[in-house]
């Protein structure tokens, strides 16, 4: 049986609104079908565009088997390359980021220009034609400074999703913020998993003490389901007669679902005493506590957006037990440490819920991982969340394995 069989097998024995399988976490076949049916085909959440503010910045990550580098051109673009040399394959770029005027590779110096072009390579004959031995190029697309990286042949449609997220961050104005800090943590967890526990707050209350100081899931709009909340209407209307897209959009594949959630009573931030963590706001509202922007979407990112900061989250595979979180805090452009916020206060609440968080994931790896692990089923109230995923990962897989 081939690893496709084998994983459509696993995923056709999931009865509905029960956990995943063990083999759907820890099996090696498994993960490299994840690797292919998924992280090679989808649009991947890479960072801000304003990371790479100049020409010459660039910024590395790892897409399942791909190496990619994203740099800022001479000419202002944006671009997403394999990470590879193309004359023995050294990777180009080693570090996580950088800044360089031409993209130098360390083997043996082949030099190419930061729209990927080969300026330079050493003792080759005259027949050798450089046009022909420049960097592969990756897609790459920008919606509201997240940059999205897509490493198949044919990238899926991103419009839709940029048309649909666009008015709901734009009044956020993140292209004129920047990074006021980087965490970024291994999860000994497979990734479904790390993204199971981020759609659910059944855990919060023996678990994340910090966040809940402002954080109050929704269960209407945790399952992505509608559902009637007559305090969540009245909260949206208020944030939209201002000028703030609240209201649910969901994808009709479900894979990403954009809303505005109330915070706790009275909170402003994720702060330990719910105010606001920076001075100033990044939206021009005007309107008082407007809560959390969330969006999600599969399988690499999800994102809170608040009055005075936003945090984005990236989460990338290492292996079929270990994965990569990515969290960025993001704050206006002017705002100076130690004047307009405090680092400690700004980022306190989610470096702790992420710890709690990877203990979590780990913990359940650890469980899933044993032959006496069977899935238990999910609640009707408080796990609609990961079930959506689940559903969604079970789909996409089937629809592709069964191609």
């Amino acid at each position: 049986m081939s690893s496709q069989e084998k994983t459509l097998a696993y995923i056709k024995q999931r009865q509905p609104r029960y956990v995943l399988s063990r083999e759907l976490y820890v099996d090696a076949d498994v993960y490299r079908e994840d690797l292919a049916q998924i992280w090679h085909k989808e649009w991947i959440f890479a960072g801000h565009s304003f990371e790479l503010e100049k020409p010459g910045q660039y910024m590395t990550l790892q897409i399942g088997d791909y190496p990619i580098v994203l740099v800022r051109g001479a000419d202002g673009e944006l671009r997403a390359f394999h990470n590879v040399c193309p004359h023995r394959g050294s990777k180009l770029c080693q570090g996580s980021s950088g800044k360089s005027a031409k993209l130098v590779c360390p083997y043996h110096k082949w030099t190419f220009g930061l729209d990927g072009k080969l300026l330079f390579a050493g003792n080759m004959s005259n027949d050798f034609d450089p046009l022909h031995h420049g960097l592969k190029q990756a897609h790459c697309a920008v919606v509201e400074t997240h940059v999205y990286v897509c490493v198949a042949e044919t990238a899926p449609d991103f419009e839709t999703f940029r048309q649909a997220l666009t008015p709901f961050v734009a009044p956020h104005n993140l292209a004129d913020c920047k990074v006021a800090f980087e965490s970024t943590i291994v999860e000994k967890g497979n990734w479904k998993l790390v993204f199971e526990n981020n759609r659910e707050c059944y855990h919060c209350e023996g678990s994340h003490p910090e966040l809940l100081n402002s954080f109050v899931e929704n269960l209407s709009v945790a399952g992505v389901a509608d559902g009637s909340d007559p305090a969540l209407e009245a909260f949206w209307d208020r944030c939209e007669t201002a000028g703030l897209p609240s209201r649910m959009v969901l994808a009709d594949n479900g894979q990403y679902r954009i809303t505005r959630i109330p915070l706790s009573a009275n909170a402003a931030s994720y702060t330990m005493d719910g105010k606001p963590a920076v001075n100033g706001r990044l939206d021009q509202s005007g309107v008082e506590n407007i809560g959390a922007l969330l969006y999600f979407n599969y399988p690499s990112t999800w994102n809170h957006f608040l009055g005075d900061h936003a945090l984005s989250f990236r989460v990338l595979p290492v292996g079929p037990g270990e994965t990569l979180v990515t969290t960025k805090w993001l704050v206006h452009k002017n705002a100076q440490e130690g004047i307009d916020y405090q680092l400690d206060n700004l980022t306190r609440v989610w470096i702790a819920t992420n710890d709690q968080d990877r203990g979590l994931v780990e913990g359940t790896h650890a469980g899933v991982t044993s032959p006496a692990y069977q899935p238990g089923r999910y609640s009707d109230v408080a796990e609609n969340g990961p079930c959506q995923f689940d559903d969604w990962y079970c789909d996409t897989m089937k629809s592709r394995l069964a191609d």
